[in-house]
């Protein structure tokens, strides 16, 4: 396989950092202020906000995740990976107008639930969503050191030290305005590197005789474009998965509350075409692989794309993919820092800390000290060096928790703060049992968390219905599915740990919120408090 010497990669890296780094210097403000770093004002326009937005998710997962279930699932495994991604950045733009009508200025979905229950549930979103990030950045970077571990003569660990530098460094200063700058540039060049890259690794493994000639390569159930097995354990999982980053994922949620108000329909509507075409073609490769006999090396399937490119690419294409995938990786590490420096600006220090009166300037070092804390951290976990899809699947899950409790807050006047903290923690409990199989799934307890899981399904048909088409709709259909479920899961759905799980999360918190909610004597919450309570950090725009 072909290696790029260690000078060579050396400037690579530098050149690629280094450019970056100075073109952020051009955005830089002597007076920079808290909310133009942590959301740009709520002002970012169409075609930056949809860029961005399509970069941020195109990240690690979508390269070796996307590649990964192409593989292990064949024909079916890069459609379920970038199809049901594509849906997530589609399924939030229906709440995110909501989100935006309550409280045009914002910066993370905790801050809201702060204005609308308080503490307990705000810290409560916050710790999900810092623990999400911080799994976000040990991936990307993980990424990066199985790249450069294949590509050249560094190691693994070398290759996290270099991309977690580079990205702190270009996003240091000027915090959320870096990534979304620097967003617009790396998806262009993703876009031009897919769409030569693919095609020509397409054709070096024999173009169309590949079908014909490595069919034979493929298991039944990876042949079978309705596979069952590849809908149980790879497409139904990542849906279930992606639906709870729309709600918990606060890179998603800044960009949200960074668009235009008025922009946020077109701006997420071209990124959900833009990510789904894309991902889609990179899941391709997987296949193209499976097809081809390809074996990855060590049997990790993260290995599989630098691989491909080392073995079949000419040394040209193999540096101008190498680019792409950095570029990949480092749009969704700024985004993983700039969201934790905005959560521990606005959750910990401005909301805790200060008593909701934070100083702007010692806020804006707040938040740089956080990126710099987050970086360490994600390069310490990337040391584990855990299967990414994996984790993917796993944190979506871990979310599916929130994400009842998080829409229905903003909706019905009725929820209590109560309903909201014992849905997420009891969801949560019942998610880790299930997941890692606490108790045995064997007769009247699994029973149990199959009839929790069928309403856990009609709890996400139900959302994505009553996010489109209404209340009535989404009632009626979410309705409809958990009864379907009901009578197909059950003695069924519990050899499908992670689908079982993940469905657990879901049924689980939206059972105990309605209850706890019906059962509630409070009076109704008027929604306009929650514009009244969230307000600017600064007046300097």
């Amino acid at each position: 396989m072909f290696q790029f010497s260690t000078s060579t990669i050396l400037l690579v890296l530098f050149a690629f950092y280094g450019l970056t780094f100075l073109f952020t210097l051009s955005i830089g403000k002597k007076q920079e202020n808290a909310d133009g770093y942590m959301v740009s004002n709520g002002s970012v326009g169409f075609s930056m906000s949809a860029a961005s937005m399509t970069a941020t998710w195109i990240w690690a997962a979508s390269f070796y995740a996307a590649a990964s279930s192409g593989y292990k699932y064949g024909l079916s495994g890069a459609i379920h990976y970038g199809f049901w991604g594509a849906l997530m950045i589609l399924f939030i733009y229906p709440f995110g107008k909501r989100f935006r009508e309550l409280t045009p200025n914002a910066r993370t979905l905790a801050e809201i639930m702060h204005a609308r229950h308080g503490s307990a549930s705000q810290m409560i979103l916050a710790s999900s969503n810092i623990v999400g990030s911080i799994i976000s950045l040990m991936v990307n970077f993980t990424a990066a050191g199985a790249l450069v571990d294949i590509l050249s003569p560094l190691n693994f660990t070398e290759g996290v030290l270099i991309a977690g530098s580079g990205v702190l460094i270009y996003t240091f200063w000027s915090g959320f305005r870096s990534s979304v700058f620097t967003d617009f540039g790396q998806l262009m060049a993703m876009m031009l590197a897919a769409v030569v890259i693919i095609p020509m690794l397409f054709f070096e493994l024999d173009g169309p005789d590949l079908f014909t000639q490595g069919m034979s390569n493929l298991t039944i159930e990876q042949a079978d474009f309705f596979s069952t097995t590849a809908i149980l354990e790879q497409g139904a999982p990542f849906f279930v998965a992606v639906l709870a980053y729309a709600i918990g994922n606060q890179t998603i949620a800044q960009r949200l509350f960074a668009v235009r108000e008025d922009l946020i329909k077109p701006s997420f509507i071209t990124a959900t075409i833009g990510y789904g075409s894309i991902v889609i073609g990179l899941g391709m490769l997987g296949l193209l692989a499976l097809l081809a006999g390809v074996q990855p090396i060590d049997g990790d399937l993260n290995n599989l794309i630098p691989q491909m490119a080392a073995t079949y690419l000419s040394p040209v294409m193999v540096l101008v993919l190498f680019v792409m995938i950095i570029g990949s990786l480092s749009s969704t590490a700024d985004s993983d820092l700039s969201a934790l420096s905005a959560i521990i600006m606005t959750d910990v220090y401005g909301k805790h800390l200060s008593k909701n009166n934070p100083n702007p300037k010692k806020m804006l070092w707040v938040g740089r000290f956080t990126m710099v804390v987050a970086t360490m951290l994600g390069v310490i976990f990337a040391s584990l060096k855990l299967d990414i899809l994996s984790m993917l699947i796993f944190v979506g899950a871990l979310w599916g928790a929130i994400v009842f409790p998080v829409i229905s807050s903003l909706y019905w006047n009725k929820v209590t703060n109560l309903a909201f903290t014992a849905a997420v923690t009891g969801a949560f409990l019942l998610f880790i049992i299930a997941r890692f199989e606490w108790l045995e799934l064997t007769g009247a307890v699994a029973l149990f968390f199959e009839v929790i899981a069928s309403v856990g399904g009609g709890v996400v048909i139900g959302l994505m219905c009553f996010g489109f088409f209404g209340r009535t709709a989404g009632l009626i259909l979410g309705a409809i599915t958990a009864v379907i479920l009901l009578f197909f899961t059950l003695g069924f759905l519990r050899d499908y740990i992670v689908l079982l799980s993940s469905l657990t999360a879901y049924g689980a918190s939206a059972i105990i919120c309605v209850v706890l909610t019906l059962t509630s004597n409070k009076s109704a919450f008027d929604f306009a408090l929650i514009k009244q309570r969230v307000v600017e950090f600064s007046d300097n725009k």
